[in-house]
């Protein structure tokens, strides 16, 4: 019994490291636009996963109401049971070196500056973004 226990949680764990492969791709492009805070925790949790768990890139965009998640003076409610809020992990995801732009039409029509931006978080350029959308090597997460 005590052998087949062991056998049972090798196998398990074997079965759970991550690994890399073509098939899966180099990473995600995510794009958030909710207003919602437990989507934009999802789209965290998810981005957070990606790169940690499965060393996969990730470049997200905040867009719309998702916008002021980019802004040094936002601070949203944390979720169980993690406990923690879509602002920390979005700072963690930023110190793992994931990419975080705003779009750009967010600062203008917010009323907002580049000053008022969470350190490592920048404005996106379209071309750019729209490159990274069309990369079959990226899949694409909206939010």
């Amino acid at each position: 019994m005590k052998k087949s226990l062991a056998a049972v949680i090798l196998v398990a764990s074997f079965l759970g490291t991550a690994t890399v492969s073509a098939e899966q791709g180099k990473g995600l492009n995510v794009t958030v636009t909710s207003a919602d805070r437990q989507t934009q925790m999802m789209a965290m949790v998810l981005s957070f996963e990606a790169m940690k768990t499965h060393g996969r890139e990730v470049s997200m965009v905040l867009c719309g109401p998702a916008g002021d998640l980019a802004l040094k003076s936002t601070e949203t409610a944390a979720f169980k049971p993690l406990r923690k809020s879509p602002t920390m992990m979005l700072n963690a995801l930023l110190e793992m070196g994931a990419s975080v732009e705003v779009c750009p039409l967010y600062l203008p029509n917010a009323g907002k500056t580049t000053d008022e931006l969470i350190d490592g978080i920048t404005v996106a350029r379209p071309a750019v973004v729209a490159g990274r959308l069309l990369d079959t090597d990226y899949r694409s997460l909206t939010f």
